[in-house]
């Protein structure tokens, strides 16, 4: 159940205003008030790999975008709605192939942030920074977003678990 609170110190009626005190309460009579369900956020992600752009929305508004690389031939960024399942600050990369793991520094491929949104158990994709910038703008991850790490440090920095990731062609 829902109540809400309204004192009200004068009332108009008819274009009369009409002086209504209101009964003083004990605070403790009017302290458990309960507010409406939290509105879910209206911010989501959408990647556009043929444009090589992140955009972020709040409501029908572009906020911010950035420049991406993405997923290469044979290894495309798969379409389709996600959420941010994780994120992680300084990440370690372990190599699928062939199991090596690099630490967060300069040689890491993920660059400072990692922002998972797809995974099939074994496997993850997601925001990443990443070592090599002049890469950005071309078709060349293994199906990951790749970014500048100030930009994936600014994209980090506005998402949250469940934001929706939304991946178009």
């Amino acid at each position: 159940m829902k109540w809400i609170l309204v004192l009200v110190s004068s009332l108009t009626i008819g274009g009369a205003i009409a002086d209504m005190t209101p009964v003083r309460a004990d605070w403790r009579e009017t302290a458990e008030i309960v507010l409406s369900e939290p509105q879910p956020s209206l911010m989501r992600v959408v990647v556009r790999t043929k444009a090589r752009r992140v955009y972020v929305y709040e409501g029908n508004v572009i906020t911010v975008s950035f420049a991406i690389a993405v997923g290469k031939k044979g290894w495309e960024t798969p379409p389709g709605q996600y959420q941010v399942f994780s994120k992680e600050v300084n990440p370690v990369f372990k190599n699928f192939k062939t199991g090596n793991v690099i630490r967060p520094g300069a040689d890491n491929p993920l660059g400072v942030r990692w922002i998972g949104f797809w995974t099939d158990g074994k496997t993850q994709l997601g925001f990443h920074g990443t070592n090599q910038p002049e890469l950005i703008g071309q078709a060349v991850s293994h199906g990951c977003i790749r970014m500048k790490n100030k930009d994936v440090v600014a994209l980090f920095e506005k998402v949250s678990i469940g934001t929706p990731v939304i991946v178009e062609p």
